[in-house]
């Protein structure tokens, strides 16, 4: 009963929390960038491996159907969009929907299998790599000055909010992708992360002159916990080392690169979300957050429901709010509104140099 009521106390007060800061804030532009952790559909108009288009993806989603998103529900950028008082979610780029005045709501470029790196996910072919998002981005804004002039748009962008999420899958789909990969024979992992860093650091500086002034940036989770890592590599049920060691180096360098881009721009542009710090709190502790396991994936097959992907024939959990895992890789909702409310109200442990909830707060008073 303890743990019951401390996991509703939890999740009512996020509730509650979303009010206020929806109340406190103005519906801004929202547009999104990243890979399967914020993609809402835009693998579905691709042909491509990387998709969440068929059941059992949406189940408690509001309409009970599978939208492209690798959630049983609610994704971040969908609690983001709640949060900052928006009519809706930004649709995906490639959505036929995504014209006229919903545009103005902004969109969400992310797809499915890409990272930082252009031959990360190749084996998922057709996807939309970080650079083509970019382009999409451009395009977006030509469209919408054809719809409100460009000094509106560029106002329209310069006040939008922006959640950026890469980083991952250039670990577990490249670097420990399979034995001895090409990139692990070039790098030692404490030379690859400053690598993709300092990539990382161009693709951001190319968002800036873009005209994204307000960007949250998200760090890698504990990668080798999760189901799909478990399943392949853990023995008696415990996290990865390698990828956790990759983890643990790449987002502390992520925050001192974003901190070190601030300081030259003269401003927070760059917020970093330690959603590393985020997750392992329902990993190490999932029965205080309602969970009654942070291992085993609601939806899949094998050890841990970790080998291959969701699907009608997988074994499927029938209460998905006690999974921290929705499926092999992907957290659930009720795990995404965890890591939301931290990006909202979290403490500089969570949020470096300041969280979701003072961003809507500062930015209301310009």
């Amino acid at each position: 009963m303890a743990t019951t009521s401390s996991s509703f106390s939890i999740i009512f007060g996020l509730f509650l929390i979303l009010g206020v800061a929806v109340s406190q804030s103005e519906a801004r532009a929202f547009f999104v960038f990243g890979d399967s952790l914020v993609d809402s559909g835009n693998n579905n108009y691709l042909a491509t491996t990387a998709r969440a288009d068929s059941p059992p993806y949406g189940i408690d989603y509001p309409t009970r159907r599978a939208t492209g998103r690798f959630s049983n529900g609610y994704n971040i950028p969908d609690l983001i969009s709640q949060q900052i008082g928006s009519s809706e979610s930004p649709l995906p780029y490639l959505s036929p929907e995504l014209t006229g005045q919903r545009l103005l709501v902004g969109a969400n470029f992310a797809s499915a299998g890409i990272g930082i790196l252009n031959d990360t996910g190749i084996q998922f072919v057709n996807i939309i790599r970080i650079g083509q998002q970019l382009d999409y981005f451009r395009q977006y804004q030509r469209r919408v000055s054809g719809l409100i002039g460009e000094a509106s748009t560029q106002r329209l962008v310069n006040q939008a909010l922006v959640l950026m999420t890469l980083g991952g899958n250039d670990f577990v789909n490249n670097y420990y992708l399979v034995p001895n990969s090409a990139r692990s024979r070039q790098y030692s992992i404490q030379d690859y992360v400053p690598y993709l860093i300092s990539e990382y650091r161009k693709i951001l500086i190319n968002l800036y002159n873009l005209g994204a002034r307000r960007v949250i940036v998200t760090g890698t989770g504990p990668l080798g916990c999760v189901p799909a890592e478990l399943a392949q590599r853990s023995r008696n049920g415990e996290c990865a080392p390698d990828l956790q060691q990759a983890a643990a180096l790449f987002n502390p360098q992520l925050t001192q690169m974003l901190q070190g881009l601030n300081s030259e721009l003269g401003g927070n542009v760059f917020i970093a979300a330690n959603t590393r710090q985020m997750a392992i709190s329902f990993i190490t502790d999932p029965q205080r957050y309602g969970f009654i396991t942070s291992k085993v994936a609601c939806c899949g097959q094998g050890p841990y429901n970790g080998l291959g992907l969701c699907t009608p024939l997988s074994n499927l959990c029938p209460n998905r709010d006690v999974y921290a895992f929705w499926d092999p890789f992907h957290p659930s909702e009720k795990a995404n509104k965890i890591i939301a409310q931290q990006i909202l109200t979290g403490s500089s442990q969570y949020m470096t140099p300041m969280n979701l909830s003072t961003i809507l707060a500062m930015d209301s008073q310009t």
